[in-house]
C-alpha cells in the first residue's frame, strides 16, 4: 500500500472534506531529521505488512510544504511536532502521536483495532 503526498492548501481542504467520509492518516516528515527518518521507515513496514485499508494514507514534507504543515496544525488543534501522525476522521483529530512513538506496532494497535478481517 502507498500514501500520496499533498504540497498544497487545496490539497489539504480536500483531504479534510474526505475525511467525512474516510479516515485520512497524515504522516508529517521532516526531510532532514534522523528521527523522522526512522518514523518513515516504521510507517513503510506497517504499510508493507496489514495496513488498515480502509483508510487514506498521505505524507506532507514540513520542511518543503510548511504552509500546509502549519494549516494542519491550526484546522486540527494540534501542536505541530515532527514527525507525526494524524489520524483524522469526520474533519477531526481522533488520534496522533509523534517521534519515538510513531512504530509499526503502535500504528497497527491503534489503526487496526477496528479493521474488519
Amino acid at each position: 500500500m502507498q500514501w500520496k503526498e499533498i504540497a498544497t492548501l487545496d490539497e489539504w481542504k480536500d483531504v479534510l472534506e474526505q475525511s467525512a467520509e474516510r479516515g485520512q492518516v497524515i504522516f508529517k516528515h521532516s526531510t532532514t531529521c534522523p528521527v523522522s527518518a526512522n518514523a518513515l521507515n516504521e510507517i513503510k513496514q506497517y504499510l508493507a505488512v496489514d495496513p488498515n485499508r480502509d483508510v487514506e494514507y498521505l505524507l506532507v514534507k514540513v520542511i518543503e510544504s510548511r504552509p500546509v504543515s502549519n494549516q494542519i496544525a491550526e484546522d486540527l488543534g494540534v501542536k505541530h511536532e515532527s514527525p507525526q501522525i494524524i489520524y483524522v476522521e469526520n474533519k477531526e483529530k481522533y488520534w496522533t502521536t509523534s517521534h519515538w512513538a510513531i512504530t509499526n506496532e503502535h500504528m497497527t494497535a491503534v489503526l487496526n483495532k477496528n479493521k474488519i478481517l
